[in-house]
């Protein structure tokens, strides 16, 4: 995964007054940590970071951080910790950022995006989408925006398990390898509207043979 540009000014200012200052400028508060660094506070441009993490998963993404301070820049590899949101608007209200160590893995939770129509799909069957992320650690440079995975072979009655598969160079699997992916199940649907409408007509039946027997009394 190719690394994406962020640019970022220091700022001293803390509390709400001086967040909701920064907000209604187009900046969003922010902090940068990690384990071999202090807490440095942030300012960030909100339509870039909105533009560079559109359709991406944000805690995925890895940016090269550029650090606009007193007229030195300084530039740090870092990935997105947290994101804080407005619960109804789900506009941004502040990022964390985590300094990415030099020469260590990273642990992430990756998209899986399933490939083709199952041949039990083409016969009739229900293709049923069981885990849709699965969790990777892998050094940052082969992290990856989601793993795909092809669901063609899968026939009614049959699962795909994280032990099945094959996963992109650099990714180690976290997640226990009998975990289902996907499963095709048999329709069941016509099946019970069926039995429902069979249910109905004996019911119907039933009524109408009670109906004769009391006109045969009468």
């Amino acid at each position: 995964m190719a690394n994406i540009q962020l640019d970022a000014k220091k700022r001293t200012k803390t509390g709400k007054g001086p967040a909701r200052k920064l907000r209604s400028m187009g900046q969003l508060p922010a902090i940068l940590y990690g384990p071999e660094m202090n807490p440095i506070m942030l300012s960030i441009d909100y339509m870039q970071l909105e533009k560079v993490i559109k359709g991406k998963t944000a805690e995925n993404i890895i940016f090269d951080l550029r650090i606009d301070s007193d007229d030195k820049g300084q530039s740090k590899r870092v990935r997105i910790k947290e994101m804080q949101r407005v619960p109804v608007s789900r506009d941004y209200l502040h990022i964390d950022l985590y300094e990415i160590p030099t020469g260590k893995e990273i642990e992430a939770d990756i998209p899986v995006n399933l490939m083709n129509t199952p041949i039990g799909v083409t016969n009739g069957g229900i293709l049923q989408h069981i885990r849709r992320v699965l969790g990777v650690s892998c050094m940052p440079e082969d992290l990856v925006d989601k793993i795909d995975i092809d669901v063609s072979a899968l026939d009614i009655g049959q699962s795909l398990h994280i032990g099945d598969i094959s996963f992109p160079p650099g990714l180690k699997s976290m997640e226990d390898e009998n975990l289902t992916i996907a499963t095709v199940v048999a329709p069941t649907i016509e099946v019970e509207e069926v039995e429902e409408e069979g249910v109905e007509e004996e019911e119907v039946e039933g009524a109408e043979r009670e109906e004769i027997k009391g006109e045969d009394k009468s």
